[in-house]
């Protein structure tokens, strides 16, 4: 039997639903919950942004053809490890669920890393030829596999933890490790490919950004490794001690209205986001006409513009509310897309005032996922709830955005289907959000859609 921590540090006054508000006394425990969960993020995405922004580099070392089909080879590739989320959301979430958030997380950000570090030591195409692909997309597997269970489960960690009246603005700082990760990885393939060029970068020089996500997941699981599991879990699972947990089939029976709302906001947070993200640089490069330089300064300077207002934007849906701000976002995406795609087509500066605008109109939801998408369910089926609705949603919607954008334009020759993509998932957005409940200020011992009948 697990030992019960000791508590009583988290006393103090209480927020509106119920749940102590953090003090001074625990302030300390409350920033390494912050790190452990947002450095796991970072970790993630970081793989994607070295993939995403070296795609060009990685199409040519490890596929055969030419550079088209190559590079649509390897968007493919990536959209495989978003299919395998799924399994290990089912893996991941149940058992984060019964043995707890820590143990699980510390395991994740390892493989994670393991397979980002993997991918960097591929031998080329041209040396084992078949066999490099294939590592490659048993790498992306085992990266998605592991991903399953580490966005759900340091959402649910951050969440947990934070107190009720200020959810939104700590959460806020997991996907602040989101954007960090991401910037990080591009801008260590800007900075090499600007220091070794880009004969240097096809040959060699892509692999090395590959090869820190080694030292990022150790620091990782060290961190995740020494918290406590959190308060909210070990309260439920000493009160369910002796009960055997639900499996996957009663958390869809009893628990489908989240699984569906939550499902419907993911469509439009990940399309937008891995459109936005991931494939812009391949966009702007492949279809604008961007040189390899250009086309990775854009996004990072959109991707640092939006850092700054993610603390803000989580703190106001502390104050308003989580549906104002996913509302405001998602009629403002659906207005705005094609105009601000356009203006990105006219060259290099309206690319980067396209995107940072994009990317403003997205904080909001970005901003709020660790404190919308956790409150959805119950503790006891919290870490799997989510883990299933968030990678089933992501590995069909999300994770192929870039794979779909580049074959409809190919098939079209429409420079603006990213865009009607884009707008076509703030929609089903629109729909889930119309039957998601209100969660800010409201504790996570609640379940609220049993309240709403």
């Amino acid at each position: 039997m697990q030992a019960t921590p000791d508590t009583s540090a988290l006393s103090g006054p209480s927020a509106p639903g119920g749940q102590p508000v953090a003090g001074p006394q625990d302030a300390a425990t409350l920033r390494r919950a912050i790190t452990a969960s947002a450095l796991g993020n970072a970790t993630e995405w970081f793989d994607y942004g070295i993939y995403a922004y070296g795609v060009t580099y990685i199409s040519a070392a490890l596929f055969p053809g030419d550079l088209e089909e190559a590079t649509l080879f390897a968007l493919a590739t990536f959209a495989i490890s978003f299919l395998i989320r799924p399994l290990g959301g089912l893996f991941w979430g149940p058992l984060g669920d019964r043995i707890g958030r820590k143990s699980v997380l510390a395991l994740t950000i390892l493989l994670m890393a393991g397979a980002t570090l993997g991918v960097g030591l591929i031998p080329s195409y041209e040396s084992i030829g078949f066999w490099a692909p294939a590592l490659l997309i048993l790498l992306r597997m085992i990266q998605g596999f592991s991903t399953g269970g580490e966005y759900g489960g340091a959402a649910t960690f951050m969440a947990e933890y934070a107190p009720d009246d200020r959810r939104g603005f700590f959460g806020s700082f997991l996907e602040f490790g989101t954007l960090a990760g991401f910037s990080l990885g591009a801008l260590l393939m800007l900075g090499f490919s600007l220091l070794l060029g880009d004969a240097a970068m096809h040959e060699w020089g892509w692999r090395i950004p590959f090869l820190v996500a080694a030292p990022l997941g150790l620091i990782g699981m060290y961190l995740r490794a020494k918290m406590e599991d959190t308060p909210i879990f070990i309260e439920e699972s000493t009160a369910a001690e002796g009960r055997a947990p639900p499996g996957i089939g009663a958390i869809v029976r009893e628990h489908w209205r989240p699984l569906l709302v939550v499902g419907g906001l993911v469509v439009a947070l990940n399309v937008v986001n891995y459109t936005l993200l991931s494939y812009m640089p391949t966009y702007l490069q492949r279809r604008i006409g961007l040189s390899n330089d250009e086309a990775l300064v854009v996004p990072i300077v959109g991707m640092l513009f939006m850092m700054l207002f993610l603390p803000f934007a989580g703190a106001l849906s502390d104050r308003v509310g989580r549906k104002p701000l996913w509302r405001w976002s998602l009629l403002g995406l659906i207005v705005a897309a094609v105009p601000l795609y356009m203006l990105i087509g006219t060259g290099f500066a309206g690319a980067i005032v396209g995107f940072m605008l994009l990317g403003l109109l997205y904080v909001p939801q970005l901003a709020t996922i660790s404190a919308t998408f956790p409150a959805m369910f119950p503790t006891g089926v919290r870490f799997a709830g989510f883990a299933i609705a968030y990678n089933v949603a992501t590995s069909i919607f999300g994770g192929t955005a870039p794979a779909i954008g580049s074959a409809l334009i190919s098939a079209t020759g429409d420079y603006l289907m990213p865009a009607y993509y884009m707008i076509l998932a703030c929609l089903v957005g629109l729909a889930a959000l119309r039957f998601m409940p209100e969660c800010a200020g409201r504790s996570l011992r609640e379940d609220l859609f049993a309240r709403r009948g």
